[in-house]
């Protein structure tokens, strides 16, 4: 769809780390570049959002086993002859290359931000509401009072060795939602169910609407079916509650 609005459900807790991890990355990919000293406090909080989701589950070893996968299958590709043989060694290429680094046992992600002296006082701050305030940690004031370079130095240092996970969350999620043959639906009532075939192994639902649309789904699913419930809110100070109107939308079931 044109001008529409995605809507996503992973089906398994390996995708849906993946895809908490990518959205703490793309914020701070947002914050950035921007000069000011407090999109340099939200990327640095954002970081240290990524650490400690690492520390919490074993992401390396998730990717390298959901790298291996994709490269499995992809592989099994090169007999079929509709294939595209060059964009597909490409793609193998990438995947061996992140898969090379990820196997190496040297390779800590996150270790430059927890070595840091001064990341780590802020970080033993961060749990208080506004614990870093300048009072609190003068020597994080003064850091943000440097100017955007010496800042954004420090900060490609901080999350240099974490550009091996965001690229391989970003290839491996790539795929997995360019594995879907989109159908269009409709939900009568604002009600959709649809089962999952037992030889198929779902990781993802998608649901696109257009961008202008009043309603927005709420997804629940497991190994054998998927639910989709569409929802309107005239007020935010108001509960959602479930139309009764026919709703039109794209639904991708995305398999690799």
């Amino acid at each position: 769809m044109v001008n529409s609005v995605i809507y996503e459900q992973p089906l398994n807790e390996r995708v849906r780390t993946f895809l908490r991890l990518e959205h703490l990355f793309n914020s701070e990919e947002h914050y950035l570049s921007n000069p000011d000293e407090w999109a340099s406090r939200a990327n640095l909080s954002l970081l240290l959002d990524i650490i400690d989701m690492l520390g919490r589950s074993d992401v390396k070893t998730e990717l390298i086993k959901e790298m291996e996968r994709h490269s499995l299958t992809l592989s099994s590709l090169k007999k079929n002859p509709g294939v595209d043989m060059q964009r597909l060694e490409i793609i193998l290429d990438d995947i061996n290359h992140h898969l090379e680094i990820l196997r190496d046992s040297s390779y800590q992600p996150g270790q430059a931000l927890r070595q840091d002296e001064l990341v780590t006082s802020i970080k033993q701050r961060s749990s208080i509401p506004g614990g870093s305030c300048n009072f609190d940690l003068p020597a994080y004031h003064h850091w943000l009072q440097k100017s955007q370079i010496e800042r954004s130095e420090d900060l490609d240092r901080w999350r240099s060795d974490l550009l091996v996970i965001k690229n391989s969350i970003q290839l491996s999620l790539h795929m997995i939602r360019n594995s879907a043959n989109p159908v269009l639906e409709k939900a009568e009532n604002g009600f959709f169910q649809k089962p999952i075939e037992a030889n198929v192994s779902c990781q993802m639902i998608r649901i696109i609407l257009p961008s202008g649309s009043e309603f927005f789904p709420e997804i629940s699913g497991g190994k054998h079916r998927f639910t989709v419930r569409f929802l309107e809110q005239t007020s935010t100070d108001e509960r959602p509650v479930q139309t009764k109107s026919m709703v039109e939308f794209e639904c991708h079931c995305c398999i690799l």
